[in-house]
């Protein structure tokens, strides 16, 4: 019988209920004591501290945790961008009776908080009035010192997308520098990495029937400090890399074989296996049966925090085998040095089911923002509030985004009938509600119910994607059930649209041309949104995104489909600035290939280096980690100098007049001045406009119908522009869910 860790599971809806279930559940959780009081409730058994305005709605973070605890039975009180100038506002609940959940947010706070140009951002979109400024710089770390303060003996667990992505030594861009793993910096106690909803559930239990929290060492998903290997593990070293004219004793094992030698591979097998040899000290030539080591028991030697800061090519390496330790079907513990003590990290959580995914999204959310904020509008959810998320992870692999590090590349779907019930819920209780469900997916549209076509092999499986870079053969790429979904939705009563916003992967759309149809006929508001991210080989190579063609593809059904049902839409293509692996020749012909086919880029994205990305790990070493590293290996063509930044954002926005200074003195340069002038197969003009602005080609009419018509790459959404590495993709907030 084929087996999975699934079968092992404890589901999450099968733990006896805490005590405090009698008092059931809250309209809302609790921010006040006022709001404590009217609840019956002499304290909160878990406090949670969120960077974001609390809105009990299931896309975000403080609400899927808080009423998850509440649905266990625990009392649950919200701090929610509490002033962090002293430890008063975090004493506002009182002593928590089991610990504080700490979390910066759906977003990174970095990247909440400054643009990929480093610039102080003016607004945030997750707080009242979209104001900016109510969160700290590196916001879980600074809170959770604030917990410790108000409650030294209180225990403090971190979690959300900020912890997940700085769980280990990570590169920070804001300093330029590697930082250490953000629970040592926050004197945090447990730091939960991915959706914790499993860990945080197990770990409250746990705590409530009276264990320590130093003393739970086992639950996946989770980083804390030892002091050394506990006994009858084996430890692994993968401290080094191999330098020009030396030969490591221990091979990696954690490269990929098509990178290895026959002499590695003997190597790693002799270090892995163990080797027998005879009195004279050489190896016995009989064959025996090798025995693998236990993985349950196996934790591999990261270099350690001061190695990675000081030497970017060992920064690369742990980062290529930290992303090969992903699946957790077959992923080892890992361990990194910080001076005196070893962060231990456990192999990631394991999945929900689709059972314990419909327990989750069905609590009973408001899904609207907590009345303490009055009138005062919320950007984010002002966004989301009509959308439903059917689905967590991502398999694309995409290298400058966030999901992998922290919601996994092993699809969770909820069941037709949850999210059904959930449209019915937002037709009933949703304020404003006029018909239309703005969008229906998730971190991506359209992987819902796709994974591989046997458990054994996603098990088994250490691809860093299944469609890079190309389809994986043992990947079901089936979409019948999302179609299915869709077509469902659209015979509720009360429903007069539903739209799909969120990132549609069209490499792997146009496997099924049944749903491109049914997409494009049914759920396209005029505009579609989609990420080919670039032209050029080369740093779509470094993406780990498919060729353009792949993009023509997609867009000859597209067309073809909106031809059928008689609509003018329209794609909009995304494309990034600046990303490793890109050189000017590669922007310009990105900028060729844009002009060619009729867009204009309103608003224009430069990579945005995020913890724990592999792209990131590119833009500081220079090196390929996707590949094994090394000192010797090739580089990485990196555009980090801020003017060379400018200039391939330029490239996007080639049509801007406030550009085209740079781009003439850039195309000289390269000695492409042939794409200066007024002609249709160049560039920019040879002139600039007046002082008005209004500039005409000699090629146009002057009359305004003479104008050629273009179509808008992007459209102002009042969120912050998308920018790469945030896991935002598209702008919709449900991509950055803090667990």
């Amino acid at each position: 019988m084929e087996h999975h860790w699934s079968d092992t599971i404890f589901p999450l809806y099968r733990y006896p209920k805490y005590w405090a279930e009698c008092f059931g559940a809250a309209p809302f959780l609790p921010m006040n004591r006022a709001g404590m009081d009217e609840l019956g409730w002499d304290s909160c058994d878990v406090i949670i501290v969120t960077g974001d305005a609390y809105v009990d709605h299931p896309s975000f973070g403080m609400a899927i945790i808080g009423r998850l605890l509440e649905a266990q039975g625990f009392r649950v009180g919200i701090i929610a961008q509490p002033d962090w100038q002293s430890k008063a506002a975090f004493e506002a609940l009182g002593r928590p009776n089991l610990f504080f959940g700490v979390a910066a947010g759906n977003m990174d706070s970095m990247i909440n908080r400054y643009t990929a140009d480093r610039k102080l951002r003016s607004d945030d979109a997750y707080t009242p009035g979209g104001v900016g400024g109510r969160r700290p710089d590196r916001c879980a770390l600074v809170y959770a010192q604030r917990c410790k303060e108000a409650f030294a003996e209180v225990p403090v667990i971190l979690g959300g997308i900020e912890a997940s992505l700085r769980r280990i030594a990570h590169y920070d861009y804001w300093q330029d520098s590697v930082r250490r793993s953000i629970l040592i910096d926050a004197t945090a106690d447990i730091l939960l990495y991915g959706n914790a909803d499993r860990a945080i559930v197990e770990i409250a239990h746990r705590l409530s029937r009276g264990e320590q929290l130093e003393d739970i060492t086992d639950v996946r998903g989770s980083a804390f400090i030892r002091r050394d290997t506990p006994s009858g593990w084996t430890e692994i070293d993968s401290t080094r890399i191999d330098r020009p004219g030396k030969i490591d004793a221990i091979v990696n094992p954690y490269i990929n074989s098509r990178d290895m030698t026959d002499d590695e591979q003997q190597r790693r097998n002799a270090a892995l296996y163990g080797v027998e040899y005879d009195a004279n000290g050489n190896p016995v030539k009989r064959p025996r049966k090798l025995e693998p080591l236990d993985r349950q028991k196996s934790v591999i030697r990261l270099p350690s925090f001061e190695k990675v800061r000081a030497d970017p090519a060992l920064y690369a390496h742990a980062n290529r085998v930290l992303h090969l330790e992903t699946n957790p079907g077959n992923a080892r513990a890992l361990v990194q040095k910080h001076a005196e003590v070893d962060l231990w990290l456990n192999p990631p959580p394991i999945p929900l089911t689709t059972e314990e995914m419909d327990y989750v999204f069905g609590m009973p959310f408001a899904r609207v923002p907590h009345p303490v904020y009055g009138t005062d509008k919320i950007p984010a959810y002002e966004m989301i509030r009509f959308s439903i998320n059917i689905m967590r992870g991502c398999f694309g692999g995409c290298t400058f985004c966030s999901i992998t590090e922290h919601e996994g590349r092993i699809i969770q779907s909820r069941s037709a009938e949850s999210v059904l019930d959930e449209i019915e819920a937002i037709r009933d209780k949703v304020p404003g509600f006029t018909g239309v469900i703005s969008d229906l997916g998730g971190p991506t549209a359209n992987m819902y119910r796709i994974a591989c076509q046997t458990r054994a092999i996603e098990a088994a499986c250490r691809k860093p994607s299944c469609i890079y870079p190309g389809i994986c053969q043992n990947l079901n790429t089936d979409h019948s059930a999302l179609t299915k979904l869709y077509r469902d939705a659209r015979q509720i009563k009360g429903i007069k649209r539903i739209l799909i916003a969120s990132g549609l992967r069209y490499d792997l759309a146009v496997e099924d041309s049944e749903y491109v149809r049914e997409l494009v006929m049914h759920h396209v508001g005029g505009y579609l949104k989609i990420a080919p991210e670039h032209t050029e080989q080369g740093p779509l190579e470094k993406m780990m995104k498919p060729g353009i063609g792949s993009y023509d593809k997609f867009k000859k059904l597209f067309d073809k489909y909106s031809t059928e049902a008689g609509k003018e839409q329209y794609l909009v293509p995304y494309f990034i600035a600046a990303h490793p692996g890109t050189t000017d020749e590669d922007m310009l012909n990105l900028a060729l290939w844009i002009k060619t086919n009729g867009y204009r880029a309103d608003q224009v994205q430069a990579f945005y280096p995020s913890p724990l990305a592999s792209a990131t790990a590119m833009y500081h070493s220079a090196k390929n980690p996707l590949r094994k590293v090394t000192y010797k290996s090739a580089t990485v063509e990196l555009p980090k100098d801020p003017e060379q930044r400018k200039l391939h954002k330029a490239f996007l926005r080639y049509h801007d007049p406030h550009n085209w200074p740079l781009l003439r003195t850039t195309l000289r340069k390269m000695g492409r001045a042939d794409l200066i002038g007024d002609g249709s197969g160049q560039l920019v003009p040879a002139h600039q406009p007046d002082e008005d602005g209004d500039y005409r080609s000699p090629r146009r009419k002057n009359s305004a119908g003479g104008r050629q018509r273009k179509k808008t790459l992007t459209q102002h959404t009042g969120l912050p522009p998308r920018e790469t590495g945030t896991g935002r993709g598209k702008g919709s907030p449900r991509r950055n869910r803090t667990r």
